[in-house]
């Protein structure tokens, strides 16, 4: 707990002293990426003042020069940050809520972060067709696949949508997984615990030339691949039973 209040305590000191003032010259003047780094290296040090650990795995794997859309698992509220500080420049699909969030959701909105209303099915497919114009147009996405955290730290179903935005833009996807962050904050918990988070990156898995037909298959395959990454106790117990 007093980790999670040092983080939190760091984090508003670091907006106040400096995220403030980038985010009224990215008002102003409509560049975003001295914020986009500030909030970088805050993120960078949150973590650190937190007592938590990145052991990176694979980095090379990442796509140089094209955009990509990257899909971690989700276990919990460390994943995000995590592995936002590994990537190149990325935008976010993102629960609307977090667009409420005063300063927060404008700052997002000023830099291409899309809002996706998972109650509102309608939104939701006009947030997909956003992100594959985004990603046509030379951007890449950090998307979490799942849809939300994970309960109980292990792989949860995937949903349909994130996919649906790759194949339209012919972007590949880069699994990545994530390890050991159901230990460090679990959801429900405010509270931060030390420890190591093991995230590797996977070889990207194309979507150029396919079809919506192949969505199944790439979805499989991505999954697989998160899957191979993940320690027994974060798998699906139907998968670490039929393994034994």
């Amino acid at each position: 707990m007093i980790r999670a209040a040092l983080a939190t305590v760091f984090a508003f000191a670091f907006i106040f002293f400096l995220g403030g003032p980038l985010f009224l010259y990215a008002l102003l003047s409509g560049d975003t990426d001295p914020l986009y780094w500030a909030g970088l290296q805050g993120t960078r040090a949150a973590l650190r003042v937190a007592g938590v650990r990145l052991d990176v795995r694979n980095q090379e794997k990442i796509p140089r020069g094209r955009p990509a859309v990257y899909m971690p698992n989700h276990q919990g509220n460390a994943d995000p940050p995590a592995v936002f500080v590994l990537l190149p420049p990325v935008l976010v699909l993102a629960k609307k809520e977090f667009f409420r969030v005063p300063i927060l959701g404008r700052a997002m909105k000023l830099r291409g972060f899309i809002p996706v209303d998972r109650r509102d099915r309608e939104r939701a497919i006009e947030a997909v067709e956003r992100a594959a114009k985004s990603l046509r147009a030379g951007n890449s996405f950090l998307v979490f696949p799942e849809g939300t955290r994970s309960p109980d730290g292990r792989l949860q179903p995937f949903k349909r949508g994130v996919f649906v935005m790759a194949i339209k833009a012919g972007a590949p996807i880069v699994p990545v997984s994530v390890s050991g962050s159901a230990r460090i904050m679990r959801k429900g918990e405010f509270a931060i615990h030390p420890g190591v988070m093991r995230i590797t990156f996977h070889d990207p898995v194309p979507t150029e030339g396919c079809a919506m037909e192949d969505r199944a298959r790439i979805m499989d395959a991505v999954r697989r691949v998160i899957l191979s990454g993940l320690a027994p106790e974060e798998r699906p117990v139907e998968v670490v039973t039929s393994e034994k």
